[in-house]
């Protein structure tokens, strides 16, 4: 523990804003995971229900178990069944609406973790530059009579903020990426859910509705 305490003193002063930065990628890392952990459902499985119940035009219990089912495409199902009597568009809209509504819940919080990966190795790089600023000060009031070892500690100091911001941000863009991909796959079965959900309604209706 008291190398760690070292490590940051000799960082400097950014060593906090970096140390901050990893704090909060750490709070929306375990956040988001358990968030959509939660969203997460058996897709196929509750399409088989879905089909079977609403082939045989049972829309109430379709209804049940989408309030039974926790995840954004239950809901999404819900809003379109609900407005299983209106037109083949009032259907899409309402679907479309309760869309608009599960997307910023699954993508919450996802701008703060890109922003810890990026300021992270900033923050590291801006740490490095003014401590060379300060090694070059030092050179130039010596008058170049400097012997490297007077500038290796000063210098591996300095660098210290930029492994500590490449710490950080490697990890938390590793996880940004991963939680991106679980969210396009996520949106992309509520598309394809949706769509499948309009045509299970309005499929005996004879419509031609656009």
């Amino acid at each position: 523990m008291s190398d760690y305490y070292e490590i940051i003193f000799r960082g400097g002063i950014l060593m906090f804003p970096i140390m901050f930065c990893s704090v909060v990628a750490l709070a929306i890392t375990i956040e988001r995971f358990f968030t959509l952990r939660r969203a997460k459902i058996d897709t196929r499985e509750f399409m088989d229900n879905m089909r079977t119940v609403l082939r045989q035009n049972r829309t109430q219990e379709a209804v049940e178990i989408c309030d039974e089912t926790d995840g954004p495409i239950a809901r999404i199902m819900k809003a379109g069944i609900l407005k299983h009597n209106r037109s083949k568009e009032d259907i899409r809209e309402a679907i479309e609406d309760a869309g608009h509504l599960e997307i910023p819940r699954l993508e919450r919080y996802m701008s703060g973790l890109a922003t810890c990966a990026n300021i992270a190795p900033l923050l590291g790089l801006l740490g490095t530059v003014a401590g060379m600023i300060k090694a070059f000060a030092e050179i130039q009031h010596r008058e170049g009579q400097v012997n490297p070892s007077d500038l290796a500690e000063g210098i591996g100091n300095a660098l210290v903020t930029t492994a500590a911001g490449l710490t950080v941000a490697i990890p938390t863009l590793v996880v940004y990426n991963y939680f991106v991909s679980r969210v396009e796959n996520m949106i992309l079965e509520m598309e394809l859910s949706s769509s499948e959900l309009v045509e299970l309604l309005t499929k005996d209706r004879g419509e031609y509705e656009i």
